[in-house]
């Protein structure tokens, strides 16, 4: 097998190989290798096939821009994974590598009639066929599309490898290690700043990994970068990360990195893990990403062999090996001069360098000729030949019919560079374009950071390290020099593109978008660069537009007849490269994908025999049956003894927010319906939470502690919720309130006791407090101690029975919940679950925000009307309660409902109607909300919405059923102890 390593070119150990098989066949790479410099090194262009034609495909970069050559990479059958960019995956020993899309071989694939057919696939081909016939979609086109979608095939077996998932916080993030990247980095750490540096290559380097025409203060810039990376490495507040992506930017400067931790080993640590998610806070973040070399844009330049001059660079100089034995070169950018002097040096022949300038600088045909290379300047590449490889490209002088055929291997293209702004856009920075380079650049910033050498437009060697010092904020001083400038450049898409219909061009590699499918969406009316982009999908492939982006404007403007940023440009979106799922989960897999959360007294409740329910994440007990007893049963006995003699409920996952500050009272007064000045310590009150609109948000008990500090119980379900609710007007709203939030929820293990023995029942255990009714009436809340355990003991009720709740630290929950069922069993008392805690409240009228509300009810709605103050002039929804589509007659309010079978137990959910008999489609008057069957009542009892329910008193209504209709009269909503005084013992 021939190897196309250049002796003495390259920086790996020919010493360290490594084999690896590709599409079956065995080869030979060496230790530092990405797939593509090992394919290239053994001879291998083609490496893939294109999305919608199926055309043959090969390397284009050598960077995680590359559109082309996707590849399955595995390590055995249970650890694989598709679409993994060659230019960037390392090669490891025993890697079993193959090509995608394609069947039944990668050299002769029946996909590839789809390229004879391709006056039928014409851009938005798919939006015109497959709406005729209607009926044909779910039968025919689906299934095919789902079939035909995607490059890679997922894998079927469960992943064996483990993620990471780590936090940091730093004072300066730099993405990129290229000059600028190393240099800012260099210069934050020397002012004693903690610095994150992240490149996501193996190597720091950047483009200094190929330009050997780069010294940095006296020194070659690769070994510089080396340099500068072991200062780095040596300073205690520097971290660098390399093999690892920044993949998104997102608000107050928090950064998302993909860490491949493993994925070029061999032989992994097993307590390794494949990835890490990093998720980053930065004080400042330094973006040096750097810039993307454009490709040029004529007819059949998808050929495998065909590649970026910058790529032809980094294969030669860096992993020692070469693209080709005949080489074409086609710019319309100085760089790409460079490229070919390298190759030709190294002793490639480079046959020509077609330049599409009319003037290229003198200095680089100097260079040429000094070389013996031949440049044709006001030339272009009009086509090239080749099936699985180019074999020569046609060659004609700007405007000219007359070609000439030059035979060539591989032929490499510039037309100038994009600056990498990917990440600058994902937060939320303003672009502006710089006509001259025909780029855009960073502009406005929206968060604390600076963008820094080429992603930034600065192209000179000097100014760029000047400029990542700075950024640093230290003062590091360096001098540098270049070859070549690289400033200039143009987008290579004009003379070898078309108008010739025939002509494929491309301008997206991965989907197969040509410069025709452009032109052809702006004839069919699509004048905004984001219809363009769906139209033609161009720039919606997995590299995400950061070949194709430019092209697509450049055309389109051009055919639009305006400058390009009056065309638009599309939105650059996270992740900045694809991330594996693995990463983002992480640890959330298996038993941890959905964590449950469980109280400090969950041992309890399983020793005592309890079921649980999942409320959320909470696993709480629904009912503790005893011997022989099933669900109902068991939740009959637990009300009787609850109402008899007292219950005991574990009511520790209740939301709970501590609100303090000298403007607490004048927060809640603003958060709540509910007055709150006239509270005084010591006591508690029911309050509401409305949203904006009006509508029940929230609902819970407030206890004041303090002037200043106030204890806040929310729902279950409500905890998060509400305190990001708090948070939001706090921050935004009422930012000039001093008041400070905090979750408490897993603070505090809360027992509630209810019942007519409850005082009785915990009255030994506390200390210091009198808790007769005189001295601890109905909604008190006092700070004291049970069994020596500093605690705050409410006196509410969810049952509408005289109730105490124990609100204990958790890690002493389980002591005193012992301590408390000790005395409620020998009282004769019993544990309770939630379902007989929906009973219990069901039978005092009580309501459950969420299950009783549905987000259009409002507190009049509800029967709360009392909760709202008549004399507050301001709360969250106060100018919502007021529209007149609240306040009018017929809405749908809370009452109660009795069968008049007391057996029958509606259906929660059941639609209500005033006429059974009323011909289809009916006249829904409500639903019903709660229903259950009441031992102590001995019947059932509803809930339910019910339009202008409390107009309907005593009226009957409807509720059909699947195999019968029951009858039910409308009734206030207090079923059990009208009168109230079990309450208040």
């Amino acid at each position: 097998m021939t190897s196309h390593r250049i002796k003495g070119a390259g920086r790996l150990t020919p010493a360290r190989k490594a084999r690896f098989t590709f599409d079956g066949k065995i080869y030979t790479a060496l230790e530092g290798d990405t797939v593509a410099s090992a394919l290239l090194a053994n001879g291998v262009h083609l490496m893939g096939r294109s999305f919608k034609y199926h055309r043959p495909r090969g390397i284009l970069s050598a960077g995680a821009e590359e559109p082309n050559a996707l590849l399955d990479v595995a390590r055995d059958s249970a650890r694989r994974q598709p679409n993994v960019r060659a230019s960037v995956q390392e090669v490891f020993d025993g890697a079993i590598i193959q090509s995608q899309n394609r069947w039944p071989f990668l050299s002769f694939d029946i996909g590839g009639i789809n390229n004879l057919l391709s006056p039928f696939f014409a851009a938005g081909f798919y939006y015109k066929t497959f709406m005729w016939p209607r009926e044909a979609w779910a039968k025919l086109y689906e299934p095919i599309i789902r079939r035909a979608a995607g490059l890679g095939v997922a894998p079927k077996e469960e992943d064996p490898d483990h993620y990471a998932n780590r936090f940091a916080h730093c004072d300066v993030l730099v993405a990129g290690a290229g000059a600028a990247g190393l240099t800012a980095a260099l210069s934050a750490a020397e002012t004693g700043a903690s610095v994150i540096l992240v490149d996501e290559r193996a190597e720091v380097g950047g483009a200094l990994l190929f330009d050997s025409g780069t010294v940095i203060d006296g020194k070659p810039g690769y070994d510089w970068a080396q340099g500068v990376l072991a200062r780095l490495k040596a300073m205690p507040n520097v971290r660098v990360l390399t093999r690892t992506t920044v993949f998104g930017y997102y608000n107050h400067n928090f950064i998302g990195l993909a860490e491949r931790v493993t994925d070029h080993l061999p032989r992994p640590n097993k307590s390794l893990p494949r990835e890490r998610l990093w998720q980053v806070r930065a004080r400042k973040v330094v973006l040096a990403t750097g810039a993307i070399e454009r490709h040029m844009v004529f007819a059949n330049n998808d050929r495998p062999g065909i590649m970026l001059a910058s790529a032809a660079r980094m294969y030669l100089n860096h992993y020692g090996v070469a693209v080709g034995s005949k080489i074409g070169v086609y710019t319309a950018h100085d760089s790409a001069y460079e490229a070919a002097f390298d190759l030709k040096r190294a002793g490639i022949d480079v046959v020509s360098i077609v330049d599409c300038r009319a003037k290229p600088s003198e200095a680089l045909l100097s260079a040429a000729r000094v070389l013996g290379i031949e440049v044709l300047s006001g030339y272009s590449v009009v086509n090239t030949s080749g099936r699985l490889r180019i074999s020569s490209m046609t060659v004609a002088r700007n405007g000219s019919t007359n070609h000439r055929k030059i035979p060539v291997d591989a032929l490499l293209m510039s037309g100038g560079w994009t600056p990498s702004v990917h990440l600058f856009s994902q937060s939320r920075g303003k672009l502006k374009f710089d006509a001259e380079n025909q780029r855009f650049l960073p502009n406005i910033y929206a968060e604390a950071c600076v963008s820094v050498g080429a992603c930034n437009g600065t192209d000179e060697i000097g100014a760029l390290l000047a400029e990542a010092s700075a950024a640093g904020g230290g003062s590091v001083s360096l001098t540098g020099q270049s070859t070549y400038a690289w400033t200039g450049g143009m987008i290579g898409a004009a003379e070898g593109a078309g108008p010739d219909t025939a002509v494929k061009a491309f301008v997206d590699f991965q989907h197969d978008v040509t410069a025709k499918d452009i032109r052809l969406a702006v004839r069919e009316g699509m004048h905004s660069i984001e219809h363009i982009k769906r139209f033609t999908t161009n720039g919606m492939a997995s590299d995400q537009g950061k070949l194709s982006n430019m092209h697509g404007l450049a055309i389109a403007a051009e055919m639009l007849g305006k400058d390009i940023p009056q065309v638009g440009l599309t939105t650059f979106r996270a992740p900045y490269t694809p991330v594996t799922y693995g990463t983002l989960i992480a640890h959330s897999r298996g038993d941890l994908f959905d964590p449950a959360r469980k109280t400090p007294l969950h041992g309890e409740l399983v020793a005592a025999g309890a079921e649980f329910e999942d409320v959320g994440n909470w696993k709480r007990a629904w009912y503790f049956p005893r011997r022989g007893e099933d669900m109902h049963q068991a939740v009959n006995r637990e009300c009787k003894t609850a109402r008899e003699v007292a219950g005991i409920f574990d009511a520790s996952t209740l939301g709970k927010i501590e609100v303090v500050g000298p403007d607490a009272a004048k927060f809640l007064n603003l958060m709540y319906t509910n007055g709150w000045d006239n509270l005084k310590p010591g006591k508690c009150r029911y309050g509401i939470m409305t949203r904006e609109d009006g509508f029940i948000y929230d609902d819970g008990v407030v206890g004041r502690l303090a002037e200043d500090r106030f204890h806040v119980t929310t729902t279950t379900g409500g905890a998060p919720r509400v305190l990001h609710h708090m948070e939001d007007y706090l921050q935004t709203e009422f930012p000039d309130l001093k008041v400070w939030l905090t979750s408490t929820t897993e603070q505090w293990a809360v027992i509630a006791v209810q019942g007519p023995k409850a005082r009785e029942i915990i009255e030994p255990l506390v200390e210091g407090l009198d808790l007769s009714n005189e001295a601890f009436p109905h909604m008190s809340v006092a700070e004291c101690t049970v069994m020596g355990v500093p605690a705050r003991l409410f006196r509410v009720s969810f049952t509408g029975e005289i109730g105490f709740e124990v609100n204990v630290p958790a890690d002493y929950g389980a002591s005193v919940w012992k301590a408390i069922w000790e005395r409620g069993e020998a009282l004769g008392a019993c544990l309770y679950g939630t379902e007989t805690m929906h009973v219990l409240r069901a039978e005092k009228g009580y309501i459950i925000v969420g299950q009783d509300t549905d987000g259009t009810v409002t507190p009049d709605d509800a029967g709360y009307g009392w909760a709202v103050s008549k004399k507050k002039t301001d709360f969250v929804g106060i100018r919502g309660l007021k529209r007149p589509d609240l306040i009018r007659s017929g809405r749908k309010q809370l009452v109660g409902l009795l069968t008049q079978d007391l057996t029958e137990v509606m259906e929660e959910g059941g639609q209500i109607v005033a006429d059974p008999n009323e011909p289809k489609p009916m006249t829904m008057l409500g639903h019903v909300t709660s229903a259950y069957w009441s031992e102590n009542l001995g019947r059932s009892i509803a809930i339910a919405l019910v339009a202008d329910g409390r107009a309907r008193m005593g009226k009957t209504v409807y509720i059909p059923m699947k195999d019968k209709t029951i009858a039910a009269t409308v009734t206030d909503m207090v079923f059990f102890d009208k009168e109230g005084g079990r309450i208040h013992g």
